[in-house]
């Protein structure tokens, strides 16, 4: 049984099967089966892409909020697990805390998809991957230039720029960064975009986090402008969104001629599905 909890949980192989399996005519492995659909926070993109994603293989999703399971609290992770596992192929959770997949995961009862955690965003990253490659007619070399804060969704593309060949590279004000090594990571974002062939950014205050007036204000010389994007003047402009126009980035950039956010949103639903069938084929 193969769980998807993280890019890193991958290999290079892994991750181009994935993004081989996106592109094709989906077939129906999961006819008669449902997807247990566990979100403990919400989101368009995820819910949307998901449900199409599971009808298109030929299943059913069920959407499940906390207040219906009671994990953790009303029953144990493992018993909820075993039973979403008596009904479901795949159960895919949205969650704040990554170790409550990874204690789903160790039932090994069902397939386990991360569909977001505090630390990783995979389905995002397979989204953008297959972005890049649409718009570049390839990965391996290109570019990657994130401007933010060092994230989940950061994060996860970075693991599959490094599987996959790319350069990533991500500016951040101080504090914001990734701790430790092995990502190039500037305080200028003028630095990173030199030469990208993406500038991707995202909110600057995700969901439920703090959203103080230093925080904006140490992201204020970060947002992707005009000004920004003509230093990489080759480059595409991806967003993960929601996206909060006039903070992290210009209506003009987001809605300009090099903005290819609608391509990357329409991407979580054919790499949802991917991903599921990779996770069937295990």
């Amino acid at each position: 049984m193969k769980h998807l909890l993280a890019v890193r949980d991958l290999t290079a192989d892994d991750l181009r099967a994935i993004l081989d399996r996106s592109k094709q005519p989906a077939p129906r492995p999961l006819e008669d089966k449902g997807v247990a659909l566990y979100f403990e926070k919400p989101s368009t993109r995820t819910r949307n892409s998901m449900e199409l994603a599971v009808a298109q293989l030929g299943g059913h999703p069920v959407y499940l909020q906390p207040a219906e399971l009671g994990i953790g609290t009303r029953e144990s992770v493992a018993d909820v697990t075993r039973t979403l596992a008596c009904y479901h192929a795949i159960v895919a959770a949205r969650v704040f805390d990554h170790a409550l997949l990874e204690e789903m995961a160790a039932v090994d009862a069902a397939r386990v998809l991360n569909l977001l955690s505090a630390t990783d965003h995979p389905l995002q990253a397979l989204a953008d991957l297959l972005t890049i490659e649409q718009l570049l007619g390839r990965i391996a070399g290109a570019k990657v230039a994130f401007i933010g804060e060092a994230h989940n969704v950061a994060r996860s593309l970075a693991e599959g720029c490094a599987l996959l060949g790319a350069q990533f590279v991500i500016a951040s004000p101080e504090g914001y960064g990734f701790d430790g090594g092995g990502i190039r990571q500037v305080t200028d974002p003028a630095e990173a975009v030199e030469g990208a062939d993406i500038v991707y950014t995202d909110v600057w205050v995700s969901m439920g986090d703090d959203h103080s007036e230093a925080k904006i204000a140490a992201f204020a010389p970060y947002q992707v402008n005009q000004a920004l994007m003509d230093r990489a003047p080759r480059a595409y402009f991806l967003h993960c969104l929601p996206a909060h126009r006039g903070e992290e980035v210009t209506t003009g950039v987001i809605d300009g001629p090099r903005s290819a956010v609608w391509q990357q949103a329409e991407n979580r639903m054919h790499t949802a599905r991917g991903a599921m069938l990779w996770m069937l084929e295990r």
